[in-house]
């Protein structure tokens, strides 16, 4: 069964947080000293209040002296407003809509920050409270992976099926190359692409010959028997 990588194998435990009333100038501090692009807002249970952004913070310098104009839309009225933040629970973005659980898979994990255009996220426990923080670096941790880690998932959990007994693998610098002869095309087809599931790999070289072309009678899900 191939292994499905979670934010919980990948993400940061040790987490650098802020109180509700932590001060401007703290926030900024926390941020500037661990190199930072934002920082979870907590309570006393740890549970996760809100977010606050060095977009959050930069309100402040974007509208000092600024003069409120007559027609505003209320993206702006809200971030003229933060201007005149001086904690954390008014600075910060809540509810944290970038809060996730640590059984969300890599890929999700990845889809949401590209959503939300984020550089990282907080991880959360069923409660709600803080246990984490995933950034875009930690995602790219199952890049790290060595070759024959690649190679055996792909051969125990991807290839080992079906009329794939043939079938030769091999991994340089994360890209697989797969060699060897199939009955149909389908079996070819549906290789490649389950073998580019496997986390980690970077490319995937598809050298495999096959005796039948049944492109105009194979549907989705066929050849390999595996869905």
């Amino acid at each position: 069964m191939l292994k499905k990588w979670t934010v919980d194998d990948v993400m940061t435990t040790k987490v650098i947080s802020v109180s509700p009333d932590a001060l401007y100038r703290a926030v900024v501090d926390t941020l500037m000293a661990h190199r930072f692009s934002a920082v979870p807002v907590v309570d006393d249970f740890h549970r996760v209040l809100g977010v606050v952004s060095e977009a959050d913070l930069l309100n402040k310098i974007e509208f000092a002296g600024d003069e409120p104009r007559l027609f505003e839309s209320r993206k702006r009225r809200r971030q003229r407003d933060k201007s005149q933040a001086v904690t954390a629970q008014d600075l910060m973005t809540a509810p944290a809509v970038d809060a996730i659980s640590g059984v969300t898979t890599v890929a999700g994990a990845a889809r949401r920050m590209d959503e939300n255009d984020v550089k990282r996220l907080p991880v959360v426990d069923d409660l709600g409270r803080l246990v984490g923080i995933v950034s875009r670096g930690d995602l790219l941790k199952v890049h790290l992976r060595s070759d024959d880690d690649i190679r055996e998932d792909v051969e125990n959990d991807i290839l080992l099926v079906g009329d794939s007994a043939g079938v030769r693998v091999t991994v340089a610098g994360g890209v697989v190359t797969v060699t060897g002869a199939v009955e149909r095309w389908s079996t070819s087809d549906i290789a490649e692409r389950h073998v580019r599931q496997v986390l980690g790999v970077v490319d995937v070289v598809n050298q495999l010959s096959y005796e039948f072309d049944d492109r105009t009678t194979a549907g989705p899900g066929l050849g390999l028997g595996i869905g």
